[in-house]
This record gives structure tokens, C-alpha cells and sequence, in this order.
């Protein structure tokens, strides 16, 4: 059914979200991968969709479902490889179907070399999030919550200053106001756009 779309591509398409982790396993991990969407993607087709949305398959920790990304460039290899997310690509291509990827801009995860370094006392990694120091009697800088309900300021003992997290603890958020953010979020949308990717969920 290959150009069987029947949304009306931008404005009000037809999108079909794919969990990686649990759409089907080819492995016999017990984790889906993307070998396993790529040979499912001819019944996802025949749904007439317009495009699939893929959630999060980046190198990652998985404490939140895969957006607590290390590795915004790579394919965890849970999920597979680079190789099997251009394969993936190019069957959707060929059965009509765009593909959406989530792009994680407010955060990564605390485990990314960003943040490593900068709770090691790289100044320059450190302006990339969002430290502050503690008031005079050691209390995070303010009252904020995270999304979660939780203190929203979590306090980095090798730094001696707390950090801003709007979701998670281990997903401190990245310093919007940055240009070496700003590059790297650019770099990193024309790295998956350059793989055939048609649009972004941010």
C-alpha cells in the first residue's frame, strides 16, 4: 500500500508510535529492537498511516523510558545499530511512510560526558546546565519543583553547588541559553535528518 497515506501531511497526519523496547524482539533479549520494527513495518502500512513515531533508542540508562540520553548520536545497542536504523529507514521509505524521532533538547542524562565532566570541575561543560550555588545556609537556590513533584535543585558534592532538573535527578537540564548547546542541538537534528529522517517531536 505504499503512498496509502490518508492524513493531510503536515497539518493533520496520521501517526503511528512505535515503543521500541517493547514492538518485538529479534534477538531473544526479551527487548524489542529495530530489526524487529523494520520487518513489521509492511502492517504498520497497511494501517494507511502517513509516518511512524519512534520513541527514544539512544545509548541511555533507561531510568525514564529512554530520555535520559547519553548519547544523542547512537543507537543503544539493546536496540541494535546505526546500520539497522538506516535499514529501518529505508523500508519506511519504501512502503511510503515518513519517520518521526524524538528529540530530547531540555536534558540529558547524568551520565553524559557533559555532565561528568562538569560535575569534575570543567567550567565550560558546567555552563552547558544549570548550577547555582547554595544560599548561605546550604539550601537549594530556590523552592522549584521538578515535574515529578520532587525538588526540582539536587546538590553535586564534588562541585559544592546544586544543579536545576526539571524532570528526574538524573536528567539535569541543559543551559537553553548556550551556543555550544545551541550547536550541538543543531549538529544533532541534521546528523538524523541527514539519515532520512522526515520530522522531530521536541
Amino acid at each position: 500500500m505504499k503512498n496509502a497515506q490518508r492524513g493531510n501531511w503536515p497539518a493533520a497526519p496520521a501517526i503511528y508510535q512505535i515503543y521500541p523496547r517493547s514492538f518485538q524482539d529479534t534477538t531473544g533479549t526479551g527487548i524489542g529492537d529495530l530489526r524487529g520494527i523494520t520487518d513489521r513495518l509492511g502492517h504498520v502500512a497497511d494501517l494507511g498511516v502517513d509516518a511512524i513515531w519512534l520513541s527514544p533508542f539512544y545509548v541511555s540508562p533507561f531510568v525514564d523510558g529512554g530520555y535520559d540520553i547519553v548519547d544523542h548520536g547512537a543507537v543503544d545497542p539493546r536496540f541494535g545499530t546505526l546500520a539497522d536504523f538506516d535499514a529501518l529507514v529505508s523500508r519506511a521509505t519504501d512502503l511510503g511512510l515518513r519517520v518521526v524521532i524524538d528529540q530530547v533538547l531540555n536534558h540529558t542524562s547524568c551520565e553524559h560526558p557533559w555532565f561528568l565532566d562538569a560535575a569534575a570541575g570543567d567550567e565550560d561543560m558546567a555552563d552547558r546546565y544549570l548550577f547555582r550555588d547554595p544560599k548561605p545556609d546550604g539550601t537549594a537556590p530556590n523552592n522549584w519543583l521538578s515535574q515529578f513533584g520532587e525538588p526540582a535543585w539536587t546538590w553535586c558534592h564534588t562541585r559544592r553547588q546544586y544543579y536545576f532538573h526539571q524532570f528526574l535527578s538524573c536528567q539535569p537540564s541543559l543551559n537553553l541559553r548556550n551556543d555550544a548547546v545551541h550547536a550541538a542541538h543543531r549538529d544533532q537534528i541534521r546528523f538524523w535528518r541527514d539519515r532520512g529522517v522526515t520530522g522531530f517531536r521536541f
